[in-house]
This record gives C-alpha cells, structure tokens and sequence, in this order.
C-alpha cells in the first residue's frame, strides 16, 4: 500500500479551511504538500506488513555457540530513540526509549538490524502497547528465537498538550515472549 500524497495534500488544505485560515496565504501555500512529505517520512511503515519488514531486515550471523534449550545467554539492545504517533489523536508519541532482548538460538541478529525494526514497526499509527508487539513478532521471525521482550518507555503528547496537560508522566510497556513471560532470572536482567 502506498501513502496517497495527493489525497492528503487536498485533505490538509481542507483542515486548513475548516480551522479558519486562507491555504492560499504566502505561509501556508506550501504547507500541504510539506504535510504530506512528512507524512511519507513519519509513516512509512504502513506500507509494510510486519511480515515484510522481518523480511527486509533478515540479516542473520549463524551462532557458534553451543546454546541449550535453557540457555541464559542474552541480547540485548537498549535505549533506541524512535518516535510514533497515536492512533486515536493523530499526536505524537515522544522521547520514546525501546529495548529490545532476545535469546540467541542459533542466529544473531545484526544489532543496527534490531534499530532498523524498531524505527519501522513505530512508523505507523499505532498504540505503544502494539509497537511492543509488532517488534517482538518481527524480531522472533528474523532470530527464530521464541524469547523475546520488547520494553517502552515513551511520553504522548496527547497527555502531555491536551486533555490532562500532564507533561512528567510516561507511559511504560512490556511485551515478554518466551521464557521472558516466566523466567524470573531473564526478566531481572532486563532491568
């Protein structure tokens, strides 16, 4: 699916119309098609299913280890910067930190690879709690790894700006697959 960049240029012209400005005026002539670029950017993984962005970040290393079953080997990834933006409000989900863990079985996967998914699965409209979930089903068919935990801490400008104005409260999210769901040791080194 490709975003319609033509539709959202006359869509935004018409937002600016309805909130009482002139979408002709020398400041706002150019501001639907900057829109919707933007929206290109911010957006783009819509255009992908999560299937097909664990296929274009596949990159795997064969492991050498000898890794068991009960394996408490662990990646982990922490601090990825990315930024989303709430499905029910259109705003923007803020100075959001994800870590990414897996346990290795078998295949790593490039770290800039765990990044790159993050980055892709929040560029949609989304809510965090999907975001964690989108990233644990791509990196659990990239690694092939059922362990898997994905946590979010990310400030929404939709309490932030509006609504409540609270702009200290963040919202906390864990997404645990695998043994992370009940191995008390794998879910106390996550911290």
């Amino acid at each position: 699916m490709a975003i319609d960049t033509e539709a959202i240029k006359g869509h935004i012209k018409g937002i600016l119309t309805a909130l009482g400005d002139d979408p002709g005026r020398e400041g706002l002539e150019e501001t639907p098609l900057r829109v919707a670029r933007m929206f290109e950017e911010v957006f783009e993984g819509m255009n992908y299913t999560n299937h097909e962005i664990a296929s274009m970040f596949d990159k795997t290393f064969e492991d050498d280890l000898d890794l068991g079953a009960a394996s408490q080997d662990l990646i982990v990834v922490r601090d990825i910067d990315a930024f989303s933006y709430c499905e029910h409000h259109l705003a923007l989900m803020y100075n959001m930190k994800i870590t990414v863990a897996y346990v290795p079985r078998g295949k790593v996967i490039g770290l800039s690879k765990i990044v790159r998914i993050a980055d892709m699965a929040s560029k949609r409209l989304q809510l965090q709690e999907r975001i964690g979930s989108d990233i644990a089903e791509i990196i659990q068919q990239v690694t092939e790894s059922e362990d898997v935990a994905v946590l979010i801490d990310a400030c929404h400008s939709c309490v932030s700006a509006r609504g409540i104005k609270n702009a200290s409260s963040k919202t906390h999210t864990s997404t645990l697959r695998g043994r992370f769901q009940t191995d008390s040791t794998l879910q106390l080194r996550l911290k």
